[in-house]
């Protein structure tokens, strides 16, 4: 192939992939990047394997470089889908009851049913 023909390539999977990005929903936004982070973790495999075989100091140096870039991504995408999960959730200590942790209800009753 050519070059042209490569960077055509190149471009139209950009605006594709911008177009694709920007479509998805923020409810399967979490699951896409827990899929993401599935591939980077395969991508982060391949690199080790990669620097098994490498031969020459710059492919060494490339394949360290491609071990710790996808070690950097695959973290960043765990600690971004971490945050997003914990949006989710709701205050620690109060359930929809309204009891608190020591089973006590707020309105100052005892579980058992009887007054304080």
């Amino acid at each position: 192939m050519d070059l042209v023909a490569i960077v055509t390539i190149f471009v139209l999977a950009v605006f594709v992939g911008f177009e694709v990005v920007s479509k998805v929903s923020s409810t399967l936004h979490t699951p896409l990047m827990s899929g993401a982070n599935a591939i980077h973790g395969v991508i982060l495999v391949g690199a080790i394997i990669v620097a098994d075989h490498s031969e020459t100091n710059l492919e060494l140096g490339l394949s360290v470089a491609a071990i710790v870039l996808a070690t950097i991504n695959m973290v960043g995408g765990f600690v971004v889908t971490d945050r997003m999960l914990e949006m989710f959730k709701g205050k620690s200590g109060t359930g929809k009851t309204g009891a608190d942790k020591t089973g006590a209800d707020k309105s100052g009753a005892d579980k058992s049913g009887g007054a304080k």
